[in-house]
C-alpha cells in the first residue's frame, strides 16, 4: 500500500496531461498502476489539501467527486502523538517538519505503508524515521 501526498495527487488530478514534462508523466503513470492495483491511500488531511485552492465551484465539485472514489485511512489519537514525537526527533536533528509531513509519516509507519510524494522533505525524514518511500521503479 501506499500513502499518497498531495504533491501527486495534485499531478494526477488537478494538472493538464499536456502541461506534464516526461517525470511527472511518470509519476502519474504510477500513480495510475496503484489505483488501478487498489494499493492508493488517503487521508482526511491530504484530501483537505488537495480540495483548498480551488478557485471554481465546478472545478472543486468535480475534484470532490474524483476523490469520493477513495476512502479515507482512519487517523488514529495515537498517530498525532507519534506525529509530535517525530516532529521533535527531527528538531533534534536539525530537520524541520510540517506537522501534516509529520502525521503521514505517523499513519504510514503504523500501517506500514510506503509514502509516495515528490516533496524531498519525505527524504529527509527516512533517515531519521522508521517510514518507506515509494519508489518508481524504471520500467
Amino acid at each position: 500500500m501506499a500513502l499518497v501526498d498531495t504533491s501527486v495527487w495534485s499531478l494526477a488530478l488537478r494538472r493538464r496531461p499536456d502541461s506534464l514534462n516526461i517525470e511527472q508523466r511518470l509519476v502519474v503513470g504510477e500513480w495510475s498502476d496503484l489505483v488501478r492495483e487498489g494499493r492508493v491511500q488517503l487521508i482526511g488531511p491530504i484530501r483537505q489539501e488537495i480540495l483548498s485552492g480551488v478557485r471554481l465551484r465546478q472545478q472543486f465539485a468535480e475534484l470532490a467527486a474524483r476523490l469520493a472514489a477513495f476512502l479515507d485511512t482512519p487517523i488514529e489519537t495515537t498517530d498525532y502523538v507519534e506525529a509530535a514525537r517525530f516532529f521533535n526527533l527531527c528538531r533534534e536533528h536539525g530537520v524541520t517538519g510540517a506537522p501534516a509531513d509529520l502525521l503521514i509519516c505517523a499513519v504510514a509507519a503504523r500501517l506500514n505503508y510506503a509514502i509516495f510524494s515528490l516533496d524531498h522533505d519525505f527524504e529527509r525524514y527516512a533517515k531519521l524515521l522508521p517510514i518507506r518511500l515509494h519508489r518508481i521503479v524504471p520500467a
